[in-house]
Parts: C-alpha cells; structure tokens; sequence
C-alpha cells in the first residue's frame, strides 16, 4: 500500500501539477504586486477610482424585514480589476516572453545547418540503386560466361 502511494507521489504529472500550482501562486503574487502598487495608484490619480466599490448601490427589501444591498458598482470595480490584471500580464509578461520564444527560434534555425532538400536525397538513393543494379548486372554476366 505505501509503494503504491510512493509510486503515485512519483508520477511526472503529480510533480508538474504542484510545480505549477507553486509558480502560479508566486506569479499570482507578482501579478497582484504589479497591479495594487503600480496600475491601481495610477488609476486613482487620474480618475478618482478608489470609491467605485460603493457606488451604484441598490437596497431591496427582504422578506424578513431587512434590507439586502446589491453592488454593482463592486461588480464593474472587479470587471475592470480584471481587464487590468489581464492586460498587465499579456503586456508584461506575454509579449517578452513571447519576443525571446522568436528570438531564441532564430538563433536555432541559424544555427542549425539546412540539410539536402528531397530532391537531392532521392537523387542520391536513384544513383545507389543504378550503380548497385549496375553490379549485379556485371556479376550476372561474368558468372554466366
């Protein structure tokens, strides 16, 4: 039963998947810092931003007699977190990485002789099968004389 367990801790797929969720929780907290220190300071500078989680608040009554408060202001406020957060890592993230991914292909295709083409190679293998034809062509004749 404990080899069984170990075997399965072992599996590829089980490494991979906590690498990736480590990472995503670090990049996670990248992502964050990027956006709380730096793109939400800028926002509320130029639009005074910071109270949209209360705005366009509607109060409905409840059966009970109370009150229920829906927000949709914290609703666009999370829209627009989002649309932020996801351009901060297509922008900061993707596209850099994006750029080395090319860059690192052209430096491998550089380097990376181009060999013969079909043509050639099938030229190759017809002169071969012609002069191996040719030789036992030759021993057929020599054997028969």
């Amino acid at each position: 039963m404990l080899k069984g367990f170990k075997e399965f801790l072992m599996r590829g797929n089980v490494i991979d998947l906590a690498v990736a969720v480590v990472i995503g929780a670090a990049f996670g907290a990248l992502v964050t810092a990027v956006v709380e220190k730096i793109i939400n300071p800028l926002i509320s500078a130029v639009f005074n931003a910071s109270s949209l989680d209360k705005a366009l608040q509607v109060q409905i009554p409840t059966v009970s007699g109370g009150h229920a408060t829906l927000a949709f202001g914290a609703v666009i406020a999370a829209a627009i977190n989002f649309v932020i957060i996801a351009a901060v890592v297509y922008f900061a993230f993707v596209v850099p990485l994006l750029h080395l991914q090319r860059l690192r292909k052209t430096e491998e295709a550089e380097e990376v002789p181009a060999g013969p083409s079909e043509a050639e190679l099938l030229t190759q293998i017809r002169d071969l099968l012609a002069v191996r034809t040719d030789w036992s062509a030759a021993g057929k004749h020599s054997a028969a004389e």
